[in-house]
């Protein structure tokens, strides 16, 4: 029996998913008919959204899901954002009785945080890991996307996809 090794596997992330953590957002109809959406009413605020990065971990290094980029499609509508800028965190599992870590991972996004990710349009906004990474049975990787809006925008959040390989 041979072994598997895809290098084009993609996973949705629902944004029912999506944590946010600062503003009011409520699940809502999409703007498309047949679509959901976590959904901002226009208020100035900056929002702060974790999106957990579900994929295929594995505790043998090499296997499971080979993290390399992850696109964020959402809406900002009425009016153009301040900014939309994406980081990622990295938490590592604390053994019992202790904490969890967490610790930057460097990425890059493709829009310009102040200007095409944050201007009155449809986004799709791909944020790529500088270093891929294995996810380890360990660990969990959470996408920050902070959107600085002021008092006219309203912010959807349509959903997310991860892209890896993945070998078994």
């Amino acid at each position: 029996m041979g072994y598997l090794h895809d290098t084009h596997m993609s996973q949705y992330i629902p944004p029912t998913a999506f944590h946010c953590v600062t503003g009011t957002y409520t699940d809502a109809a999409g703007a498309v008919a047949g679509t959901i959406a976590k959904h901002r009413a226009a208020a100035a605020s900056t929002g702060v959204i974790n999106i957990p990065i579900i994929l295929p971990s594995n505790s043998s290094d090499l296997k499971g899901a080979y993290l390399k980029s992850v696109e964020v499609d959402y809406e900002c509508l009425l009016a153009a954002a301040t900014s939309i800028t994406a980081s990622m965190n990295k938490v590592t599992r604390g053994a019992d009785g202790a904490v969890a870590v967490v610790a930057a991972v460097a990425v890059t996004q493709d829009l310009t945080a102040a200007t095409d990710a944050a201007d009155e349009d449809q986004h799709k906004l791909t944020v790529t890991l500088t270093t891929p990474v294995w996810i380890d049975n360990d660990a969990e990787y959470l996408l920050v996307i902070t959107a600085v809006c002021g008092g006219t925008v309203t912010l959807d959040l349509l959903g997310a996809v991860a892209n890896f390989t993945l070998r078994l």
